[in-house]
């Protein structure tokens, strides 16, 4: 099976938009023909400078407002599929996709309509051309692929079809079922795009919000399982309206489609393994337990403070590397690295961002699955140079100019504690804090660029989403969704800056892109956490009393349990099922760079949302009290 892209979907000129979706690897394009238009050249030209790229023109589009028309603007549709054929032939393709007439003036009736394609189907034969035709969510007649095949089956030439879109079908609830009734050569084209579920005109949410499959709510899953069912094997094609992938980066934006494609591919071959799709081999979505290990680039001034601030937290030096400037903190089941060579990745990270964390250590099931499947989904291995007595650990290269490895215990991996570092405790170690593993990671970016992170953890493990919410910064909003496990044991909060004003934009700004803002320890009981590491030398972040006023007014707390928040500046929030959750901030280090000590108690799910404005308008006054200038 092929996979296409339709231009209109990502940046750039028409040239910029070829080199980019070939380099992703998609095997056509759909030529939208505003995008045509704009470009200087003949077409001749440019179907040779699709070729030249190694792709193929898959569907020339749109061609609107053809069936049921009363004359004399019947003969015109007429007369311009004619001039639509003659530029097809130069370009050299030989599919047109014709959409559902939008009309006010339109006539309706499937008769009409099946008349009029039958027409339009001989002239096409006599021109090799093939005709494609889709039904609108929006169309003024024909808005139900339903009703579109039934005009497709009447009409009934070998050179007209039907072609299916996920987000007009799914968009109106139509249930996609209804596709499996289909006979799989009369689809002549496939295209896919997901979306978030909006309440709002079907044409406006189309034209702004599509994304890729995988990214969106849309059961894009289930349309193309009954699309497979019919035996269709062509091509499946992305036709994303989006404002943000317009203006965002053409090659980002054509590699998370064509992933997207091949991750929907991957899920309904092990759904339904019968169905004729090629998916490139590649092991299932991987299992991962949680964080194994967090490494810190540093240079040695900088590695020496944040020692010092990890020794306030209960944090003790567990080794040193055998070979390497690196060494290993350890509290619980919390491994933290730093890492001051002076060559080497890390070095480069600390070179571009200062002191930052530049690799996560993740535990999988299969080190090596893990690595296979990011790889055949588009990720990029990472590799260096291993040293005499050291293991040779799978990892790619995440996304924001970091790395993830990645350790199993079916293997050497497991002891890679033992094999690569030398004990080597503090003279001086601190009070343990009772901090027992890593509750998640906070990766910050740029709010475009937050579905590319999604999609990437998504389609390479075996984790789910969760709703994604607004977290008010005095500057702006900042979007935040989750991507976890079903256990709870592996979780990374997205966090997306819509302007640099924010807390979060100030952070990309300051750390050149820079993606882990902060980490979330967990503990088992944050009163008896928080009094060890206020032993410790521990500051907490200063949290304003009017926070705790408003606290007490809408849970009507305990006397004595709202002095202990205060006391400790000790964040809190309830969920409706009585879920609770604790949370307790450092100040920064660095720029923007913080920690978080947090306790779920009952199921509590989420991330303290409520809290965040109170959490950031506090860091804010931190700001300003040490001088740092006011964004």
């Amino acid at each position: 099976m092929k996979t296409a892209i339709a231009t209109v979907s990502i940046s750039g000129d028409l040239k910029e938009k070829l080199a980019a979706i070939a380099a992703a690897g998609f095997d056509g394009v759909e030529i939208f023909e505003n995008d045509f238009l704009a470009y200087d050249a003949s077409p001749r030209e440019v179907g040779r400078m699709v070729r030249d790229h190694g792709l193929e023109i898959s569907l020339f589009q749109p061609f609107r407002d053809f069936e049921g028309m009363p004359e004399p603007q019947r003969k015109r549709a007429f007369d311009r599929a004619e001039r639509k054929f003659d530029l097809m032939q130069e370009l050299g393709t030989d599919l047109v996709l014709i959409c559902s007439n939008v009309s006010p003036i339109s006539l309706g009736g499937i008769d009409r309509a099946a008349d009029d394609f039958r027409v339009l189907g001989e002239r096409a034969a006599r021109r090799g051309i093939r005709i494609g035709y889709e039904a609108l969510a929006w169309g003024r007649h024909v808005s139900d692929h339903r009703d579109a095949w039934e005009i497709v089956r009447r009409a009934d030439h070998p050179n007209v079809g039907l072609i299916l879109d996920s987000f007009h079908t799914l968009a109106r609830k139509v249930d996609p079922e209804t596709i499996r009734r289909i006979p799989g050569d009369k689809i002549f084209f496939v295209q896919l795009a997901d979306a978030p579920r909006f309440d709002m005109d079907l044409l406006y949410w189309s034209r702004h919000f599509r994304n890729m499959p995988g990214e969106g709510e849309l059961d894009v899953t289930g349309f193309m399982r009954a699309v497979s069912a019919t035996g269709y094997d062509g091509v499946l094609s992305l036709e994303i309206f989006n404002d943000q992938f317009r203006s965002g980066s053409a090659r980002s934006i054509s590699v998370d489609g064509h992933r997207s494609l091949v991750f929907l591919m991957d899920q309904v071959k092990r759904i339904e393994p019968e169905v004729r799709i090629e998916v490139p081999e590649m092991p299932d979505r991987i299992a991962v337990d949680g964080i194994e290990f967090i490494e810190f680039a540093a240079n040695a001034t900088e590695a020496k403070a944040l020692g010092s601030v990890l020794h306030t937290l209960g944090f003790r030096r567990a080794g040193r590397h055998i070979s390497k400037k690196v060494e290993l903190w350890r509290q619980g089941a919390i491994n933290i690295v730093i890492n001051t060579e002076q060559e080497g990745f890390a070095h480069s990270s600390y070179l571009m961002h200062g002191t930052n964390v530049c690799d996560i250590g993740l535990k999988v099931e299969d080190a090596q699955a893990t690595v296979e499947r990011a790889r055949a989904l588009g990720a990029e291995p990472f590799e260096q140079p291993v040293g005499p007595g050291e293991l040779n650990i799978p990892a790619i290269r995440g996304l924001g100019g970091g790395v993830m490895h990645f350790i199993d215990r079916k293997s050497e991996l497991a002891k890679v504690w033992e094999i690569e570092f030398r004990a080597d405790v503090d003279e001086l170690s601190p009070e343990d804090a009772g901090l027992t593993r890593i509750d998640h990671v906070a990766e910050t970016m740029a709010y475009d660029e937050m579905l590319t992170w999604l999609l990437f953890y998504t389609s390479i493990f075996k984790t789910g989403k969760t709703p994604m919410v607004d977290v008010i910064d005095p500057a702006g909003l900042v979007r935040s969704q989750a991507v976890e496990n079903q256990e709870g044991t592996f979780r990374i909060t997205l966090n997306g800056a819509e302007n640099y004003k924010t807390l979060a934009g100030h952070f990309l700004m300051e750390n050149f892109g820079s993606a882990v803002q902060h980490l979330a320890f967990e503990s088992s009981d944050i009163f008896a956490s928080a009094a060890t590491l206020f032993r410790n030398g521990f500051k907490p972040l200063t949290i304003s009393p009017n926070y705790y006023d408003d606290l007490d007014a809408r849970f009507g707390l305990e006397e004595d349990f709202l002095e202990a928040l205060i006391t400790y500046g000790i964040l809190y929030d309830r969920d409706d099922r009585g879920g609770e959750y604790f949370q307790l901030y450092s100040p920064f280090f660095g720029e923007g760079f913080f920690f978080e000590i947090v306790e779920r108690r009952g199921d509590y799910r989420g991330y303290g949302a409520a809290n965040a404005q109170f959490r950031i308008a506090a860091q804010k006054r931190h700001i300003r009290a040490k001088g740092m200038p006011k964004r």
